[in-house]
Parts: C-alpha cells; structure tokens; sequence
C-alpha cells in the first residue's frame, strides 16, 4: 500500500538507486519520483511487481493542459507506469469547474492512450482548499477519468489528515482510490489514514513506517 516518495530536489542518482533497491525490498507498491529521474527507477526496478511512478507538473499543477499532456508522453516513454498529477487548484479555487475536468482528463487521455494500464492519481492540495471544493474535486476527478485522488504535494501548507481521507472516500465511494500523502511519518498516523479509507500512502518515511510494522507483528 506504500508510494515510497522520492521527491527532494536535492536528491542524487545514486539516492534514487537505493531508494528504488529499499522499495524492491520492502515491496512497495510504487516508487514515486521527479521526471529527470524516472529511468534510473525503470533500470533498478525492471521485471519487478513495484511500479515506477512520475510526478507531473509538481508541486503547484499550473503548466498548460497541453503541457500535462506532453509531460504524461515523456515519462510514460522512459518508464513510468503511474503518474501522480497535481491538477490546477488555482482554477479550482476560482469557480472553474470545467477548465479542472478538462485540466485532468487531458492527462488521463494521453496516459490511457499510451497504456491502458496506467494509472493515474490527481494530488487536490487540499490545504488550500475548502470543504467544497474537496468535494467537487473529487468529482471533476472521477468525470474526467481518474483512478485515484490524492491529498497532497506534501509541499504545501499541510498534508495528509484523517478528515480529509474521510471526506475524499465518501465522496469517490469505491469507484477511485483514495491516496494519503504530506507529512506521513510514522506507523500510527499510516494506520490511521488507512481506517479512515485510504488504499495508498505516500511517504518518504516508508522504511521506518515498515520497520515499526515488523517489530510491532513480529515480522509476521
């Protein structure tokens, strides 16, 4: 259930080599990473069940949907498998509904055309967002094709919190995935994000997260 999230910028490859050698390890269920490093992930995690997964217009979501749409191409043609999209919450918070729809389903339509395989979680920033319109996020996400919505960057004001997963699984049901991610450092925040309805974590902590698990079941 763990997106191992690599996205520091001041990251070097040979980090990413052992990051992606950590999630092939614990087998995670994605590895998540900027775009200029998605084909060292795709080299070290090759014929593996984890998934290789590229941010898109991160952190702030406001490149040009044509743009997105490029973005989506290159990654998917050096490796990626899954793409994180943060979508144009600006818009968002301005009262247009339809240029978001239209902002998200660009990249599930190019993402889709590559791979009917691919999935493609949409990040809501949901710190800078009102009840509202973490509703109607999430239902211009499902309109436009998603398979996933996303809490957060964990570059914004806040991340990842127990009411916002509720509120996010309510609102998509069982129809998309529901992805917890920003600030997740330890097992108890993880455990709950999941009671709360999230399918996937997103965190950097993801070693430490899995180590507390063993020691807490006994490895088993």
């Amino acid at each position: 259930m763990i997106d191992h999230s690599l996205l520091h910028p001041s990251l070097t490859i040979e980090d990413i080599r052992k990051s992606c050698a950590e999630g092939l390890k614990h087998n995670f269920a994605a590895v998540v990473v900027n775009p200029a490093h998605i084909p060292i992930a795709a080299r070290v995690l090759h014929g593996s069940p984890v998934k290789v997964c590229s941010v898109l217009s991160f952190p702030f979501g406001l490149s040009p949907p044509e743009i997105k749409a490029h973005e989506a191409r290159a990654v998917l043609a050096e490796g990626a498998q899954e793409i994180d999209m943060v979508m144009n919450f600006s818009a968002l918070r301005s009262g247009h509904a339809g240029t978001v729809r239209n902002d998200i389903r660009v990249v599930v339509d190019e993402a889709k055309r590559f791979s009917k395989g691919v999935v493609v979680k949409v990040i809501l920033e949901n710190c800078y967002l009102s009840e509202e319109q973490k509703k109607q996020a999430c239902t211009l996400a499902a309109e436009a094709g998603a398979d996933y919505v996303k809490t957060s960057t964990g570059f914004g004001t806040g991340g990842a919190t127990v009411e916002d997963v509720r509120l996010m699984r309510k609102v998509v049901g069982q129809k998309l995935g529901v992805k917890a991610a920003g600030g997740i450092r330890t097992l108890d925040q993880a455990l709950g994000l999941i009671e709360a309805g999230a399918n996937r974590i997103g965190t950097s902590a993801s070693v430490s997260i899995v180590e507390a698990l063993e020691r807490q079941t006994g490895g088993n």
